[in-house]
């Protein structure tokens, strides 16, 4: 059985700092990589909102918009007033698992219990057009890695992810959004949610309240349900789907990924075989899952995170105009991890991160997993 809740460590932060991170998160080009970035930099959110404007205009040479202070009290409201909270990365309730994952988001806003978001936790994701065989397996197998103790966690969206909530609600489960947290996307599973919360769940966002989601906004989804989870299992996924982007992000985030296989004349099992092929362990039951997983339940997950990440005297990470134009030149449209371009140009870490963090706010570079980037 699992230990259904890890010990909870972390800072909870004051007001005021949470409007802080709240206005740093929603400015123009600030995502979790260049958020941890900039705090690791100028040790608080406020400090790096001072520094935004230049930082900017050095990688451009023209303003972004930084949310204001207003906006993120009103967000903060909203928020308040569905019932929900903010939970930020550091915090004692921050989800465990997420802490260590790639570019985990500053701050999510949960709804329902946040004594889930500490609790073990495995991963279902699936075809929206799943089979009756399909449902059945995913209730099965959901229901028994419950009944073992861990939470489950999922999408919300029709098919396989709906199966897994459903059949875990009296266990505890978990819903991401791809869109903010009051906007429950599909519109028939809006019981299904309330029904997570009134049983013990939790529904998750990283997106601004109001936020309608969009298609780009369903693999950041997809990143935060791996990352949530020890273990991602996929139950009937056609070769190009979400479920897939789900389990290489989980697999890059050394989460274990299962895969039931399928007959290979039904689409929809085109894809876990294909998983399977790659490495995947091939389940056929929840024994094979908790067997696997049960080494990573009893041991800790928690990142080193602080929020008091030093950041010392980085008067040596001044980058030159030479500096800026020899990296530049460097970064092709191909992902390069920042390792080989430090290498590469031969010039101080310091001075690289600096240079990226300009340009990534000018909107000039794209982050990938693996601490990799490109020009946009």
């Amino acid at each position: 059985m699992s230990d259904a809740l890890t010990p909870k460590t972390g800072i909870p932060l004051a007001d005021t700092q949470k409007i802080a991170w709240l206005r740093l998160i929603r400015s123009e080009n600030v995502g979790p990589a260049t958020f941890m970035e900039l705090i690791r930099r100028f040790g608080t959110a406020s400090n790096a909102l001072e520094a935004l404007p230049e930082l900017a205009a050095r990688g451009r040479g023209k303003k972004i918009k930084i949310a204001s202070k207003d906006e993120a009290e009103r967000e903060r409201e909203q928020i308040d007033r569905l019932g929900a909270t903010i939970v930020c990365l550091g915090e004692p309730d921050y989800p465990t698992a997420l802490r260590a994952a790639d570019a985990p988001p500053p701050l999510i806003t949960v709804k329902g219990s946040t004594d889930i978001l500490t609790q073990n936790t495995i991963a279902f994701v699936g075809s929206r057009n799943s089979s009756i065989a399909g449902v059945k397996l995913t209730q099965s197998l959901a229901k028994e890695v419950s009944a073992a103790g861990y939470a489950t966690v999922s999408g919300l969206a029709r098919g396989i992810d709906s199966a897994a909530h459903t059949a875990t609600i009296s266990g505890g489960t978990m819903a991401v959004f791809a869109g903010g947290i009051d906007h429950i996307y599909p519109f028939e599973n809006v019981d299904l949610a309330t029904a997570i919360v009134e049983n013990g769940g939790a529904l998750i966002s990283e997106m601004p309240f109001g936020w309608q989601p969009r298609a780009q906004d369903f693999p950041r989804r997809n990143r935060i349900v791996a990352g949530i989870a020890l273990g991602l299992v996929v139950v009937e996924a056609a070769k190009r789907s979400g479920s897939l982007i789900s389990a290489r992000l989980a697999n890059e985030m050394g989460r274990l990924v299962f895969a039931v296989p399928g007959s290979p004349l039904d689409p929809r099992s085109e894809g876990a075989n294909h998983l399977i092929k790659q490495g995947a362990q091939l389940i056929t039951n929840a024994e094979d899952i908790l067997e696997a997983i049960q080494p990573l339940s009893t041991s800790s997950h928690q990142s080193g995170y602080s929020l008091e990440e030093p950041h010392g005297d980085l008067s040596d990470d001044e980058p030159s105009k030479s500096d800026r134009e020899t990296l530049m030149q460097a970064i092709g449209h191909t992902p390069t991890e920042i390792d080989d371009l430090i290498r590469f140009t031969g010039m101080a870490p310091g001075k690289v991160q600096m240079i990226l963090l300009e340009l990534d706010l000018a909107g000039l570079i794209e982050r990938h997993s693996g601490n990799r980037i490109s020009l946009t």
